[in-house]
């Protein structure tokens, strides 16, 4: 009976010991958890008295390139030849719209940096309809809704200049913008703004069929992108560029 009655009191006060042990560690945890929680911080764009210019967000150190976004492939991110002549400058003109346009394309690359097949002009197509058909309209005439409402005429898609200019100079436009027409940088990333270039290609043979031999080669392809089956004078189709 006694040897019973220690042997309960033992148990009791592992019990309590583990039980206590338990709340001691949960303790520590839940303090530490609320240190690193409630710990001097800047918010983003937070105003700072540390820093010289007064900003908390800080630019990226000079020479530095974040993981993954080396982009090496300077034909895919910039539409450009590798090794680009600095001396080489676009000539350019006034249309009769009071346009800026480009009449000659240097540097610019010839050929798509990714393989030209349906998925491609399919996306090109759907990005179209959200971004470019207010302005270069249905098939890329320039005749876009906000035209029709007073804004001024693009160039058409369908002209000599834009149909023999490189496949680089559409995605240097989305890029970096020109004449009238803001970057879509922030909107379409690389793979999609390649992906409009190729619709704007379906959509000039869509208008001409019988003249397939214009500058629209790919890495993979030796003819030009085929128009998405709906590309004709009542679908919603592709642009950006002058």
């Amino acid at each position: 009976m006694l040897k019973n009655k220690a042997e309960t009191k033992r148990m009791n006060r592992g019990i309590k010991f583990g039980i206590l042990f338990v709340a001691i560690a949960f303790a520590s945890a839940c303090g530490v958890r609320f240190d690193m929680q409630d710990q001097p911080r800047y918010k983003a764009y937070k105003k700072s008295d540390f820093f010289a210019d007064g900003r908390a967000s800080r630019d990226l150190p000079a020479g530095t390139v974040p993981r993954g976004m080396l982009k090496e492939n300077k034909a895919f991110y910039t539409g450009k030849v590798d090794n680009p002549d600095p001396n080489a400058t676009a000539q350019s003109t006034i249309d009769a719209s009071g346009n800026t346009v480009m009449t000659t394309f240097p540097n610019m690359i010839d050929e798509f940096p990714v393989p030209v097949t349906k998925e491609l002009v399919d996306r090109g197509q759907e990005r179209y309809n959200i971004y470019c058909i207010v302005c270069h309209g249905p098939v890329g005439a320039g005749d876009g809704m906000i035209v029709r409402r007073g804004f001024v005429k693009p160039p058409t898609f369908h002209a000599d200049r834009l149909r023999n200019a490189p496949v680089g100079h559409f995605f240097d436009v989305m890029t970096n913008g020109f004449g009238r027409m803001n970057s879509y940088a922030a909107m379409l990333t690389p793979a999609d703004r390649w992906a409009v270039v190729a619709y704007i290609r379906a959509l000039q043979v869509s208008q001409d069929p019988a003249n397939l031999n214009m500058k629209a080669n790919t890495a993979t392809n030796t003819a030009a992108p085929q128009p998405a089956a709906n590309a004709n004078a009542n679908s919603n189709t592709a642009g950006g560029a002058r």
